[in-house]
């Protein structure tokens, strides 16, 4: 039956949390991972806090999140001394990289820069790393699969040259590879299933395990089913950006 009037004039949706919203997705990825097949601990989530507060950021460590990702250099320094009495707190790097950025995004501790989507790139980043003195910096590929004028990345038939220009500078570490799929649901399934593609052939060449970078908030279970090692969720945790 219908609650009374009264009942129903003082009843609001309640606005969920940052750590309900992070434990929701992180429910969503077993759920996925467990449809297909998989262990869900061989999903890793990249909670995408660009564009919100670190006051975002510490709630969503204190329910437990260490990795997040940022796409602008400046946002990420700021974040990055704002939450320095956090421990163990690591940041990829999710956004389009110009190479006289390079020299400032080192600066933030980076863990990982997902979006090599270049040669250039790549050796500007070796040169800097290694004339820093820094530690090895694991890197990945970023591939347009979509072939999409407006997105950054190798084309597929590049993958390879960029991944060899890659690993030629020994001060980075090729991790494996990252795209943002084009918008259309048929079109992201097929630029996810190419990019696993890419990546069961590199595993097989070198050898060793490599991250597949690729699924978001509204489609993660398709990314997880087509072998997605890493998501990188935002909205679904933090509400929309502003």
């Amino acid at each position: 039956p219908d609650l009374p009037r009264a009942l129903k004039s003082r009843r609001k949706d309640k606005e969920m949390t940052v750590a309900e919203n992070l434990a929701a997705v992180r429910a969503r990825i077993v759920a996925a991972s467990e449809a297909c097949g998989r262990d869900p601990s061989s999903v890793a989530l990249v909670a995408v806090s660009k564009f919100h507060e670190a006051a975002a950021i510490r709630e969503a460590y204190t329910a437990g999140q260490r990795l997040f990702g940022e796409s602008y250099v400046q946002e990420l320094a700021a974040k990055r001394k704002e939450l320095t009495d956090l421990p163990d707190l690591q940041f990829h790097f999710i956004g389009h990289l110009q190479s006289n950025k390079v020299k400032a995004l080192l600066a933030t501790e980076i863990a990982c820069v997902e979006t090599v989507h270049s040669p250039a790139l790549a050796r500007e980043l070796g040169k800097r790393v290694s004339a820093e003195g820094l530690s090895v910096l694991p890197v990945l590929a970023e591939i347009n699969v979509g072939r999409e004028a407006n997105k950054h990345g190798a084309l597929p038939e590049e993958a390879e040259a960029l991944v060899a220009a890659i690993e030629a500078e020994p001060s980075l570490r090729f991790q494996g590879w990252m795209t943002i799929p084009p918008d259309d649901e048929i079109a992201t399934k097929a630029a996810f299933e190419a990019l696993a593609a890419l990546h069961a052939a590199g595993t097989q060449k070198r050898g060793r395990p490599l991250t597949l970078s690729m699924g978001m908030s509204g489609d993660l279970e398709l990314a997880i089913a087509c072998g997605a090692t890493l998501v990188r969720v935002g909205t679904a945790i933090f509400g929309a950006r502003t």
